[in-house]
């Protein structure tokens, strides 16, 4: 290991793990069987020792230590190791976060709950779905499905259901065009796209990409409902904000680089109007180099 990337271990990973042990200490954080965040932090950290930002400077060099601390934190408080793909790590600028996969997010939600399982199932054009409303909540949902409906072309929705260990159920239903005002807030997504674009992830594996939407939002209704304000839910909560703070700070910053300044003059006389060009349309940015879990 070079000297360069000791200090960076030593500012980064030798702190959270104090850190952690910190919390420990105090009870403020117990950690699921058979998790270990020492081998969690070891299986990340050569992880990060791969990822590029989307220029090819190694996310090491590029980061900021303080965000490269907070980011481990993040996942070792929820519990989670992205080597069982429980999560990703992604470079925003100079920053870089930890973003649960779907599997890290019903992780969580078990460990939090004590749910007994968390299932996912699409609708299809020609489905039959009834339910009950009871303060405000689906009750009672009932899904009758035909072999023959089965095409990605027809998906028209998707519901997931959490099992408690009491028997309780809670249930969260997103039509398509949900799915598809989720799926759009990604980069991946262009500025005027309506609907998936014919080959991509979305349009080829429609089903799956559905069943991860509802779930991670059924998941995260359901513990945003709870009063626990422990530190793994300020954790849970805290990991998706600083994500889509550094997304936006970088996305602020491109579009700043490339904006014409605009001044506005009183009774300017234009010599030749005709001469005049339509300003050119701002590019969409860039989507920062990562193997990120799109929803």
């Amino acid at each position: 290991m070079s000297n360069e990337l000791a200090m960076v271990k030593k500012d980064t990973v030798d702190v959270v793990a104090l850190k952690v042990r910190e919390f420990q200490e105090k009870g403020e954080l117990n950690f699921p069987t058979g998790y270990s965040p020492e081998n969690a932090m070891k299986s990340a950290w050569l992880m990060l020792q791969t990822i590029k930002d989307k220029t090819g400077k190694p996310a090491l060099q590029g980061c900021s230590k303080d965000s490269i601390a907070n980011s481990l934190l993040d996942m070792v408080v929820q519990g989670l190791n992205p080597s069982k793909k429980q999560g990703y790590f992604i470079v925003y600028g100079n920053q870089l976060t930890f973003q649960r996969s779907y599997f890290g997010t019903m992780a969580v939600t078990k460990r939090v709950t004590g749910a007994k399982s968390i299932d996912a199932a699409v609708i299809y054009e020609g489905d039959e779905v009834d339910y009950e409303m009871e303060n405000s909540r689906i009750v009672n949902l009932k899904h009758k499905q035909k072999f023959g409906n089965i095409n990605k072309d027809n998906v028209i929705g998707a519901y997931a259901t959490i099992t408690l260990p009491d028997g309780e159920v809670y249930n969260e239903l997103m039509t398509i065009d949900e799915l598809r005002k989720a799926w759009s807030k990604a980069q991946f997504w262009g500025k005027d796209q309506d609907i998936e674009k014919k080959g991509s992830t979305h349009d080829e594996f429609k089903q799956e990409m559905a069943k991860k939407t509802v779930i991670n939002r059924a998941c995260k209704k359901f513990m945003n409902s709870s009063d626990d304000s422990s530190l793994l839910i300020d954790h849970f909560n805290g990991s998706d904000e600083r994500r889509e703070e550094a997304e936006l700070s970088e996305e602020i910053n491109e579009n700043a680089n490339k904006e014409t300044l605009d001044l506005e003059y009183e009774e300017v006389i234009d010599p030749d109007p005709e001469d005049k060009k339509e300003p050119e349309k701002e590019k969409e940015p860039v989507a920062a180099a990562a193997d990120s879990d799109p929803f």
